[in-house]
């Protein structure tokens, strides 16, 4: 009798590797910051919760895994619904943090939608 061995038809999780701004990687690595907020590029509407995140600012490296992805129309509706403190740390005020995420995406990148990945750390700073 020949056994049928069926394919594994759940989607496996994908490795991505993103860089980010040292006081961002900074609170990352301490924990404080669990949610990484980026728009709507191809690469990032690809990433779903299991996956893995490598977070690289210059020689440095975090291994983190999505938890969770959540997409927004506007930063806006992102902070309303979201954890400011788990974004920008815990000292930054709603308007700082507002003014940072602008700095980084103009109005014409905000509308390619808002995405809030939940990380959790996995790996030690390398």
């Amino acid at each position: 009798m020949k056994e049928i061995v069926m394919a594994d038809t759940e989607p496996q999780p994908a490795e991505y590797s993103l860089n980010i701004r040292k006081p961002y990687f900074d609170l990352i690595a301490a924990g404080a910051k669990t949610i990484e907020v980026r728009v709507g590029y191809p690469k990032i509407r690809k990433i779903a919760a299991g996956d893995t995140l490598r977070i690289t600012c210059g020689d440095n490296t975090l291994t983190t895994r999505i938890t969770q992805v959540n997409e927004y129309e506007s930063f806006k509706t992102m902070l309303d619904a979201e954890d400011p403190a788990a974004i920008g740390g815990p000292d930054m005020t709603h308007d700082q943090l507002v003014a940072a995420i602008r700095d980084i995406y103009p109005p014409e990148k905000e509308a390619l939608g808002v995405f809030a990945l939940h990380l959790t750390l996995t790996g030690a700073v390398a």
